[in-house]
């Protein structure tokens, strides 16, 4: 299969390509400087290039696509990690801020997570039994002394816990429909693939690989930050929950506005919808996520990767309310969760995955690693807007806890949609090509930065200083 080009347009907007009124980049000199780019990351990678030239039986070249998003035509290979450190397999040594895209905020191979590994795999043995061991209910308990829900229940990844819980909030309102944000990000969910376009209309996002159905029949989609977009959605009732990461975080960090959150909460309890908080990356506001740190009242919350250290996994909690709700069906027979209900799988909550959340939950993620996290991520804005403010760039930096991103617009994007139009392939390109080759990482396919408790302050300085002559570099300054 052809490798992916380097040269091509990434994500779901066009690539510019002349500037515009307000645009303070000069386009010609930033594909020339895009390709000098180019030429020392192939060069300094030559290892990386090979093992990529020879993986012929990997679609697209790599183990997952995502990684082929990597900025200059192949991604860097792996040779060793730790903490928030990175070495390629050409010797090169980063500061990692990509972290797995969220999945090791804990660190790489964090001491605690590691220990517990090896003594499930090795001491006692049993990485998979269909057996529970006593993990599962520590981390079942710490999850509802974070979180605020009662009861939790395991997968293997955020995406399958979002499914699961989707089919429950369907069965115990008999509604058919989910409400979600235009450009919102729950995993690979189907009906969540879903935007709003100019007109106002329900479709396809752009790019979503064969559909089952057209995701206008199974959701309704409204505008984050807009309370009267998800009133009309709601108005139809036949919503069964509202779907939301309590900020968008793949599109760019798209922070709620005040008030937005508990307006949502009203709304879902007077059109008799459920209401599902997703903290997958919104974990990074604190040990309990937004829902702790905003006092948030969901009926269903999801979280994923990060609480297992590395290791895949992923959990759903439900309130009171609608446990009892769900009991009743499963009474009368008229649901199935135990065998073929569509709601588990045969790896889920296995005795590795729970014992590497217990110790990532018990001695890793801990209030004091996010606090210190957080006065990380602060530093590392406060770096950005730096640059910004000196060359007067109509850019922004957003920052939820530990994780920041820049966004190539002014001010900060308050939709998913005004986000999505301030993507830039071209700048995200230079940037990461300049970054990657001075010894810093961001996540591929964004400009999203995560510190993780091994994180430190000249990690973060290094890239204030990066960013700063990348940004001079480009303007000829």
């Amino acid at each position: 299969m052809a490798a992916p080009n380097p040269d091509a347009p990434r994500g779901d907007k066009p690539r510019r390509d002349a500037p515009r009124g307000d645009e303070p980049v000069p386009r010609d000199r930033l594909r020339r400087l895009t390709a000098r780019e180019r030429e020392r990351y192939a060069a300094d990678h030559p290892t990386s290039r090979a093992l990529f030239d020879q993986a012929d039986h990997l679609i697209g070249r790599v183990p997952m696509t995502w990684m082929s998003k990597w900025s200059g035509g192949f991604p860097l290979y792996l040779d060793t990690a730790a903490g928030a450190r990175v070495t390629d397999v050409d010797g090169h040594r980063y500061a990692d801020f990509a972290l797995g895209d969220t999945g090791a905020m804990a660190g790489h191979s964090a001491p605690a997570v590691t220990a517990a590994i090896n003594r499930r795999a090795r001491q006692q043995g049993g990485i998979t039994t269909m057996l529970p061991t006593e993990d599962a209910e520590w981390v079942a308990a710490e999850l509802a002394r974070r979180f605020g829900l009662p009861y939790w229940s395991f997968s293997l990844s955020a995406t399958d816990a979002n499914r699961w819980a989707i089919r429950l909030a369907r069965l115990v309102t008999g509604r058919g429909k989910i409400l979600v944000f235009s450009y919102c990000y729950h995993g690979s969910v189907d009906e969540t693939f879903a935007i709003l376009d100019d007109a106002g209309d329900v479709r396809s996002r752009p790019g979503n690989v064969g559909p089952a159905v057209d995701p206008a029949s199974t959701t309704r989609v409204a505008h984050f930050n807009d309370l009267e977009s998800v009133r009309a959605g709601l108005e139809h009732g036949d919503v069964a929950v509202i779907v939301t990461e309590p900020a968008l975080t793949n599109i760019g960090i798209v922070l709620p506005e005040p008030g937005f959150l508990d307006g949502l909460r009203r709304l879902a309890s007077q059109h008799g919808a459920l209401l599902l908080i997703d903290e997958t990356h919104t974990l990074s506001a604190g040990p309990g996520g937004m829902t702790a740190t905003e006092g948030l009242r969901p009926d269903i919350v999801v979280v994923g990767k990060s609480i297992g250290g590395g290791v895949a996994c992923g959990a759903y909690g439900i309130t009171e309310q609608v446990a009892a709700r769900l009991a009743e069906h499963t009474r009368s027979g008229a649901a199935d969760i135990v065998d073929v209900g569509g709601v588990g799988g045969t790896l889920a909550g296995n005795a590795l995955s729970t014992a590497a959340m217990r110790a990532t939950l018990s001695e890793v993620l801990t209030e004091q690693a996010f606090e210190k996290m957080g006065e990380l991520a602060a530093r590392y804005t406060a770096g950005v807007q730096a640059s910004i403010d000196e060359h007067r760039l109509p850019w922004s930096i957003s920052r939820l806890g530990a994780r920041a991103e820049y966004r190539f617009s002014s001010p900060a994007p308050r939709t998913g949609n005004d986000s999505a139009a301030a993507a830039d392939p071209e700048l995200d390109e230079y940037l990461h090509l300049y970054l990657a080759n001075r010894g810093v990482l961001l996540t591929p396919f964004h400009n999203m930065a995560l510190m993780c408790p091994a994180t430190e302050v000249a990690d973060v300085d290094l890239h204030t200083e990066l960013f700063a002559a990348a940004v001079s570099d480009l303007l000829g300054r």
